[in-house]
């Protein structure tokens, strides 16, 4: 392992950075005058603070892109039910009312003994009342397709659900780890800051001594301020990140928020194969499923495009009354088949077919691009899954090593034999190497849960 160079700096930019690859962070925050202007933490949390499954049922109740999902596929489910109707006879019930007046266009030299012919019929009342019904016996299959494709866009849609609730979920898991590592390095910060101060307090005393110059003691009070510095933005960095985890939760990012972080420590990955695990992720990630069925609802609007371009086989009645009388005496009835065929439509059933085509190539290629997306996924959460394992140890043994040199340069200024900056720069030297401990183990947990996602396997 690379041993890790001095620099009064160091620190300051590693506490600077977002935490674990800019995921968003939130963690509890601590008590100041700034907390009372924000609303009480709600009586259903629990007192001692939200654990990682009270903020996914959080998410799963108050999130809005689930409450979307949900309705996505509510409308996808009446989807189904219009394109089943067609199949059924639609009845309707009809009533009217009108007063009329025609011209009689008779033959000419028509004569009726005794009689005038009247050139005005009317004006007359005409009432009528009834039912009429309809039914489509026979359309070569554009029904079927229709349904098809409707029932295909309903699967479509509860995949789509199942992919949105990985992704919150996934989100959320990102957010309460990131706040996890945002509340160590707060602690990181604090620590530095108190590790500074006893050194001013050191330099402070040797120099009353005569033993070190007043530039030591300037060096150090440069230091200290750095550290207050870099425990202001730590502590800044906690309320951002609790606005982020409220946010994904579906709450507003004020909402006063507290959380009980898991202990650090994690098993080490389990990972199968690459090929072994891009197979399990094409089996079963909710995306890919979304995206065949697109295909399948693309396949059965061609189906649907043909079949408009054949003849339509329909059967029709009614049953009702007309009269010039409010209450009409005299029944009328018909029943009788029609056949529809499209004779001249200026080629749009043509380029209906044309589209549904091209429809069909474009769901199949995004179908294909999606396959590859996800091997990407698989093969960059392995990879980073790995790097963060390994990541843990390399850390552990630098915070170990830097702590004892620490020890050692302490004890070699109080008695001269070290400069000021050796201290200085072993001091952040360990901060840098708590810093990146901390993020590892928290990063660690973040790339579990973002490889069970890329694989599908995580709890929808």
């Amino acid at each position: 392992m690379n041993s890790v160079r001095p620099s009064a700096m160091k620190i300051f930019t590693l506490l600077s950075i977002p935490v674990l690859l800019a995921a968003p962070l939130c963690t509890a925050e601590p008590a100041d005058s700034s907390a009372q202007s924000m609303p009480a933490v709600s009586s259903a949390e629990p007192s001692n603070g939200l654990t990682l499954d009270d903020c996914l049922h959080l998410a799963a109740d108050q999130q809005p892109l689930l409450t979307a999902a949900a309705a996505g596929v509510t409308a996808a489910t009446e989807a189904v039910g219009e394109a089943r109707a067609p199949y059924l006879p639609q009845v309707d019930l009809n009533a009217g009312y009108h007063r009329w007046q025609r011209r009689a266009f008779l033959p000419a030299g028509l004569t009726l003994p005794g009689l005038n012919i009247p050139k005005i019929i009317g004006p007359l009342d005409d009432w009528t009342g009834g039912l009429s019904s309809r039914v489509t016996l026979f359309d070569f299959g554009e029904r079927r397709a229709v349904l098809e494709a409707a029932r295909a866009r309903l699967g479509s849609a509860q995949a789509d659900a199942a992919a949105t609730r990985g992704d919150v979920r996934l989100s959320v898991q990102s957010a309460f780890y990131a706040l996890a590592a945002a509340q160590d390095l707060l602690g990181v910060a604090e620590r530095n800051l108190a590790r500074t101060e006893s050194h001013l307090a050191l330099a402070q005393a040797r120099r009353e001594a005569g033993a070190v110059p007043q530039a030591d003691v300037l060096r150090v009070q440069a230091e200290v301020a750095s550290a207050q510095l870099q425990l202001i933005s730590a502590r800044s960095r906690v309320r951002t990140s609790a606005g982020q985890l409220n946010t994904v939760m579906g709450r507003p990012a004020e909402t006063a928020l507290v959380i009980t972080p898991p202990a650090p420590g994690a098993p080490p990955p389990a990972t199968a194969g690459i090929e072994t695990a891009v197979r399990q992720a094409i089996a079963s990630r909710p995306e890919l499923k979304s995206e065949q069925l697109r295909v399948t609802a693309a396949r059965a609007g061609v189906d649907g495009a043909r079949a408009a371009r054949a003849p339509k086989l329909r059967a029709d009645g009614s049953y009702g009354w007309n009269d010039t009388d409010f209450l009409p005496g005299t029944r009328e009835w018909q029943v009788g088949l029609s056949i529809d065929m499209p004779v001249f439509d200026a080629d749009s059933r043509v380029h209906h077919l044309a589209r549904t085509k091209a429809e069909l190539a474009r769901e199949q290629a995004v179908y294909d691009s999606r396959v590859l997306q996800v091997r990407q996924e698989v093969w960059t959460a392995t990879t980073e899954l790995e790097r963060a394992w390994e990541a843990i140890a390399a850390n552990e043994t630098s915070v170990r090593a830097s702590e004892e040199s620490l020890r050692v340069v302490r004890e070699r200024y109080q008695t001269g034999a070290a400069l000021i900056t050796d201290l200085l720069d072993t001091q952040t030297a360990l901060a840098g190497a708590e810093a990146s401990l901390a993020e590892a183990r928290w990063s660690y947990l973040t790339a579990r849960a973002a490889y069970d996602r890329a694989l599908g396997t995580a709890a929808q």
